[in-house]
């Protein structure tokens, strides 16, 4: 029979047999358009037929999956991802593309663009090999022996699972459900949720947020039982949510979080990039025209009326001074405060285990129901057999003259 292969912008006819699979199909479209799938070693490609919106796998045959004659096949040359990601938290896979090169990156970079497609926060998740050994900052991928089309496991903080679904829908009651009762732990899931509130353009849970306290200029930081351990933090530690909003072009969370706090115009972008260059960088218009708005305005003062970008310079100054009179006041010089106290959980690459397995939260309610049910146990009554032994029965008979 004879079908036809749309490739390229061309459509063109082959003839095959019914009880021909897919994968010798390939075969074919691969010869007659002298396509080069593996000679490349720095970017593989791959050959994908799809068929009334499905695609098509290489075992299958034509006539099982009922493709008759004069049917049309799309055809399309897709790159092979160098490495995929499955996500314990939504039990999606990831596809990293890139070329070869990326498997001799540290694995730094490779949770950069894990972050970038997932939109959590480096702070809250890791990656680990296809053996379960957890893949660190400083190292590079091919010190763990993984090869080209591996999948890594994406895992988060015990207990964060839930919590993080909520964020991700941006369901308000599912993620206060789901906050920590340690208030340090509690403020960083804040920011972790404002920061994916922005990414995804949850207006409720970003206005709940902000109403609890948390900033839009604030970065999301470390988790507070990795505080001893900033020095070898991942730089995206120091991303905020107001530069999130611009990249992802969440125009209406823009606008909420600029009149929430005119420091979202100068967020300070660990990049020192300009808010609107990010916006003009990724091609969001109606951004770039919101944030030049804004930052063109006049800020009226009592006896004066300064620019924008003044009031913004002036305000970063204050900012930076009670920056360093608070790191005076709490550690002293060239000494970042703590935020951690005596008894509090520190966590230290290679000395403690990793706390991040994506486990369910633990029910701590069963303790109070076995207490409970001891507790409305019946009593004995007083008038029980006198084979039993009973204190209340001795009792009882101490009392009857009274």
């Amino acid at each position: 029979m004879r079908v036809f292969i749309a490739f390229d912008g061309s459509c063109e006819p082959f003839d095959v047999s019914p009880d021909q699979t897919v994968g010798s199909v390939k075969l074919m479209v691969k010869d007659y358009f002298h396509l080069q799938l593996s000679d490349d070693k720095q970017v593989r490609h791959f050959l994908e037929l799809s068929y009334a919106g499905a695609i098509l796998r290489d075992n299958w045959v034509l006539t099982d999956v009922g493709i008759t004659p004069s049917s049309a096949i799309c055809c399309l040359l897709k790159r092979e991802p160098v490495v995929r990601v499955f996500s314990a938290v939504t039990g999606e896979t990831l596809s990293v593309l890139g070329t070869v090169f990326l498997l001799s990156t540290s694995v730094a970079r490779l949770m950069t663009l894990v972050s970038q497609q997932c939109v959590l926060p480096v702070s809250s998740f890791r990656l680990s090999s296809p053996t379960g050994l957890q893949l660190y900052d400083c190292n590079r991928l091919h010190d763990y022996a993984i090869d080209l089309g591996a999948t890594l496991r994406l895992d988060t903080w015990d207990g964060w699972a839930e919590f993080l679904r909520g964020c991700f829908l941006g369901h308000r009651l599912t993620v206060q459900r789901h906050l920590s009762r340690e208030r340090p732990v509690m403020r960083f899931q804040l920011r972790v949720a404002l920061y994916i509130a922005a990414s995804l353009g949850h207006l409720d849970l970003a206005g709940w947020l902000l109403e609890r306290g948390v900033r839009v200029i604030e970065p999301v930081g470390v988790h507070p039982y990795r505080e001893w351990c900033h020095q070898t933090a991942h730089p995206d530690v120091a991303k905020v949510p107001a530069v999130a909003s611009i990249k992802r072009g969440q125009l209406t969370i823009l606008k909420l979080f600029i009149a929430s706090s005119v420091l979202t115009l100068d967020p300070g972008d660990p990049d020192r990039r300009d808010p609107l260059r990010i916006a003009l960088q990724y091609g969001h218009r109606e951004c770039v025209r919101h944030l030049a708005t804004k930052l063109c305005s006049v800020v009226v003062l009592p006896g004066m009326a300064l620019p924008m970008r003044t009031y913004l310079q002036i305000k970063g100054w204050v900012r930076l001074g009670q920056r360093r009179a608070a790191s005076r006041h709490c550690m002293g010089l060239n000494r970042a405060p703590f935020r951690t106290r005596v008894g509090d959980t520190v966590l230290v690459d290679g000395f403690t285990l990793p706390k991040m397995s994506s486990k369910p939260k633990r029910i701590e309610a069963k303790v109070g129901i076995r207490v409970m049910s001891t507790a409305s146990r019946r009593l004995t009554p007083i008038n029980c057999p006198s084979h039993v032994s009973c204190p209340l029965r001795a009792l009882a008979s101490r009392d009857k003259p009274l």
